[in-house]
């Protein structure tokens, strides 16, 4: 059991043994067996082309129906919905994008991504916790067996 917790959060709970990332499924890493800890910036993901596309998809058949049934200027403004809809699920994605705080490792000789997090404050608060963690699983000075005579 570990005896101490450097952070317990509502994803995360880094203790002085392990680094436990609550996500589904559980991940779990072994303090000592993490190497080349670091952080990175990701890239954040578009809109998806699904959503855009079964949003366009949707708005030409009703476009198709209701030409044939409405009379111009009615068809015109539909057409005109048809084209704002896809933009609308689109632009947003360009302007505000969430970019995710990554911590990266290398765990048991794989590359692993121990931790994502999009608010900077809280990935912060892990990354020091990982660090003091870290610190404290390094051998102190004095447990050095061979010292040089």
């Amino acid at each position: 059991m570990s005896k101490r917790t450097y952070y317990r959060g509502p994803d995360a709970v880094v203790t002085d043994e392990y680094f436990i990332w609550r996500t589904t499924p559980v991940r779990s890493y072994s303090v000592r067996d993490l190497r080349n800890v670091g952080q990175l910036r990701a890239v954040a993901e578009s809109s998806s082309p699904v959503r855009v596309s079964v949003a366009a998809a949707v708005t030409v058949g009703v476009i198709g129906a209701g030409w044939t049934v409405l009379e111009p200027p009615h068809a015109y403004a539909i057409g005109l919905v048809a084209v704002t809809v896809p933009v609308a699920c689109t632009l947003p994605s360009m302007f505000r994008r969430n970019r995710a705080w990554e911590l990266r490792a290398r765990y048991r000789g794989v590359d692993v991504v121990l931790y994502s997090c999009t608010e900077e404050r809280q990935f912060n608060q892990v990354k020091r916790a990982l660090r003091r963690a870290m610190e404290d699983a390094r051998p102190s000075a004095g447990d050095l067996r061979f010292a040089a005579a």
